[in-house]
């Protein structure tokens, strides 16, 4: 016997509890996981057995899938008394390149979730180089960090943000205060620090300031030095509200405005077309879109569109 050629058993159960249940809502519930998870799980075993198991979206069987609950429910019965051996099954490998900043504070956090929801995927990260879109091998999905419109790559929007200037308390205490920092008479007397990642005539441009981008203070091509510089007392920086908050939370930058305004770089999770037709891409990327914040209405269609 091939043991390659059994399916993963949390898909085996996915299927029977959609089965029954009819309701994906219902059967994420009951195996406490997402919706999105019960769908890719479905796309996962339909590839493995090359079959469709659902004739309709409201989870009517198909003839091929209903023979095969038939099978299902008999190995799960079976398998409920018997000790369960792992190891059999090799494991999916995936490799996603991310950029420092957005893995650290959006990615690795919540990725215990992504394990425990897919087991089975064997996950390889790489770092990615905002704006410069380079990575140090190829990967079969990939952040990046800029203002869209990707010609060669399909993606989607993971994560937007805002901007705020802020600075360490030492800072603010030798040079302020500041009230807001709108004023040219207040950004005149700042020191900054600068990255291409964020530039600052987002920030001069909402307050309606004629400045050119400053050519002076420290500078870093990466959002989380720029914090950690600004966290240091370099000066002033130009932080997002979502990447940022760790520093926030801490007490180590001080917002200098109540206001933040619209930074034109996103985060994207992109990849090369035909890619989504392997379940795990999939899986990964609507498992990003949903924690990171982004819109994911497409999410509420992943059930109808496997069957």
């Amino acid at each position: 016997m091939s043991y390659r050629a059994i399916p993963p058993i949390q898909c085996l159960v996915t299927f029977e509890t959609l089965a029954r249940l009819r309701s994906a809502t219902r059967a994420a519930d009951e195996l406490c996981v997402t919706v999105s998870a019960i769908s890719h799980r479905v796309r996962q075993l339909e590839a493995h057995i090359g079959f469709r198991l659902f004739a309709r979206s409201d989870f009517a069987l198909s003839a091929e899938g209903a023979a095969y609950l038939a099978q299902v429910r008999a190995g799960l019965g079976a398998l409920q008394h018997l000790p369960v051996r792992r190891g059999g099954e090799p494991p999916t490998r995936l490799k996603v390149a991310l950029t420092p900043t957005f893995a650290r504070t959006h990615v690795l956090p919540r990725l215990e979730t992504f394990r425990t929801a897919y087991p089975e995927v064997e996950l390889t990260l790489q770092v990615s180089i905002p704006l410069l879109d380079v990575i140090g091998e190829d990967a079969d999905l990939e952040v990046r960090f800029g203002p869209g419109g990707y010609t060669d790559r399909e993606y989607r929007l993971a994560a937007t943000g805002e901007v705020t200037p802020a600075c360490s308390p030492g800072y603010l205490a030798e040079n302020g205060p500041f009230t807001g920092f709108r004023t040219l008479a207040e950004v005149s007397q700042a020191r900054f620090v600068r990255s291409p990642l964020e530039p600052w005539s987002t920030w001069f441009s909402a307050c309606g300031l004629s400045l050119p981008e400053p050519d002076s203070g420290a500078q870093c091509n990466d959002l989380g030095l720029v914090y950690d510089a600004a966290a240091a007392g370099f000066g002033v920086a130009l932080v997002r509200l979502d990447m940022g908050a760790a520093w926030f939370d801490s007490g180590r930058l001080l917002r200098l405005s109540t206001r933040s305004v619209p930074s034109p770089n996103a985060n994207y999770i992109c990849w090369k077309p035909g890619t989504m037709e392997r379940w795990e891409c999939a899986a990964f990327v609507d498992w990003l879109v949903q924690g990171a914040g982004a819109p994911a209405s497409q999410v509420r269609q992943e059930i109808s569109n496997t069957s």
